[in-house]
Order: structure tokens, then sequence, then C-alpha cells
């Protein structure tokens, strides 16, 4: 069954954070675990939007850690869907420091997995698949599908 297909605009967002004391560790940057839950956050509204269902995160790839980021410092991520599979889809997240003049420096990107689930928690199809519009978007995707094989590879192994 074909199902109607959103595009990565449709869904993908983009949020802000001013890093607060209650953002910094003891070493002065910022706390990656708080990072982490900015990253899931946005991730799984970037999946909800794109579904209109509940989801539910499955796994975080490829979480790497490129630089510091501070007190002051404005926390910019953006989050899009690059794979639609039948119960799951896979977002991207970015994170930049971005500068007073508005450049962005890259602090991590992630690739997250969500399920959507119904009332009761259980599994149930996207209702939406992915239109792909540029050539960017289809290099993300085929990049995508690699990462699920990874995936599926480890959980084979134990991992």
């Amino acid at each position: 069954m074909d199902r109607p297909k959103r595009t990565v605009e449709f869904s993908k967002l983009e949020s802000v954070n001013m890093l607060r004391y209650e953002d910094i560790n003891g070493a002065g940057r910022l706390f990656g675990g708080r990072l982490v839950a900015w990253i899931d956050d946005i991730g799984a509204m970037t999946a909800k939007r794109h579904c209109s269902i509940d989801v539910t995160t499955a796994s975080i790839d490829n979480l790497v850690f490129k630089r510091g980021a501070f007190l002051n410092d404005m926390v910019i991520l953006v989050s899009r869907v690059t794979f639609v599979g039948s119960k799951s889809l896979e977002v991207r997240v970015d994170s930049y420091i971005e500068d007073a003049d508005g450049t962005r420096r890259p602090i991590n990107r992630a690739y997250l997995t969500y399920v959507c689930v119904d009332a009761e928690g259980n599994a149930v199809q996207v209702p939406y698949d992915i239109e792909l519009t540029t050539p960017e978007e289809k290099m993300e995707y085929e990049a995508a599908k690699k990462r699920r094989e990874n995936r599926k590879l480890r959980e084979q192994e134990g991992f």
C-alpha cells in the first residue's frame, strides 16, 4: 500500500538555547547530558510532526562531541527526517554554537531512530512516507539505509 508522503522540509525544526549555569558541568562546559536531552526532544518533535502520531526513541547513533560550549553561548539545534521505514524513522540533529555575527560552528551531529506507537505503546506503521526533493536529501536517505543495516548488525552481534 502506498502511503502519502511528506517532505523533509515539512517536519524540519530549529531550536535555540542560551547556555545558563544549570546547563554547565564541573569543567565549565555544556553538560553533555543536557545536550542529549535537547537533541532527543527536538528529534522526537520532528518525528511526531512527520508522523502526526506518538513516537518513542529506539536508538541514538553517532553522538560525537566536536567542541565545547560555554556559559552564554547560543546553541542551535536543527533536525530533519532522513529515512522512513515501515514502523520507524530516522532523524538527524545537528547542533551548533552561533556567534554574534550569525556564524554557526558545529558541536554535535546525532542520528536518532524513533518508532511510531499507539496509545498502548505498541509499534504501528508510520502513516507517511518521505518525499525526497534535493540531491542532498537523497544522499542522506541512502546513508540512512546503511546506518540502519549497521544498527541491525550490531543488534545481532549483541552491541
